[in-house]
């Protein structure tokens, strides 16, 4: 008898195995093509107008999209690296630091987080005697993660409400270069005085960028009202982390530094920055 052939299952229809059971660069792969599809499609939909070649991209790119598996499948792959099989995720970094801070000694009252782009619900539940987490993504993979946006939280609600932010594999994800802006500067509003913020970005947005540097990040924080508490970064490793500070007001006449792009560095690079409104 002739042997049967394996059916070959489409990329289109997720798994529903245990999220470990895919290989790193794997997970890589699909998170980048991700990136860059989610970053043409806002180029092309942020178009007055578009003509028969961009109607067609378009078409592909949200078709590409739709095959990847959208939002849940990019979910699923940052969660895979987020495993403790892994290294966990960045959430450590966090706590670690707050820790070395003292934050967690002699509080009055719990840590209010809102950390922002939760894939978990529980990333915080070994903190839950110092620290009280309200999870907050796009789409949310867990009843007890809410859904919602960040750029559209009521600014008035949340003005002064936040002891800290988590912004964890968060700012990149936006693909246009303002509303990252928008994003480090409602993050701002909404940290109570001295407030923490915590960012966490993949090296290669800061390290191999054409608009953007270690330098150029520093001084643009500065200028929202941060102060640098803590900085994580190696050459060659995959991510960057740091520990802000909310301890002044926004220098706003100062903005038009970052309100268009400014070539840092040439040669074969990504194209990430993030501009501020001027």
């Amino acid at each position: 008898m002739p042997q049967t052939k394996k059916r070959k299952v489409p990329i289109s229809k997720p798994s529903t195995t245990s999220t470990t059971s895919s290989k790193p660069q794997a997970s890589r792969n699909v998170i980048r093509r991700f990136h860059v599809l989610i970053k043409t499609q806002a180029q092309l939909k942020n178009k007055p107008t578009l003509n028969v070649a961009e109607t067609e991209e378009l078409a592909k790119v949200n078709e590409e999209i739709e095959r990847l598996g959208g939002l849940e499948w990019y979910q699923r792959m940052s969660a895979i690296g987020q495993g403790n099989d892994r290294g966990g995720g960045s959430e450590k970094v966090f706590i670690e630091w707050l820790k070395g801070l003292k934050v967690h000694e002699g509080r009055q009252g719990l840590l209010r987080l809102l950390e922002v782009g939760a894939l978990k619900p529980d990333n915080y539940k070994l903190c839950t005697a110092w620290i009280k987490n309200t999870p907050i993504d796009l789409r949310s993979r867990h009843p007890a993660i809410k859904e919602q946006d960040f750029l559209l939280l009521d600014a008035k609600e949340n003005t002064k409400k936040w002891d800290a932010i988590s912004l964890s594999l968060v700012v990149n994800f936006v693909p246009d270069a303002r509303e990252r802006g928008r994003m480090l500067h409602l993050a701002y509003t909404m940290l109570v005085d001295n407030g923490y913020l915590f960012l966490a970005l993949p090296s290669p947005c800061v390290t191999n960028s054409r608009y953007m540097s270690l330098e150029h990040l520093a001084r643009l924080m500065e200028i929202l009202g941060f102060t640098e508490l803590r900085r994580r970064w190696r050459e060659g490793r995959k991510m960057a982390y740091w520990l802000y500070r909310k301890h002044r007001e926004p220098r706003l006449l100062d903005f038009k530094e970052f309100a268009k792009k400014i070539v840092l560095r040439q040669g074969n690079r990504n194209n990430f920055t993030i501009l501020l409104e001027g």
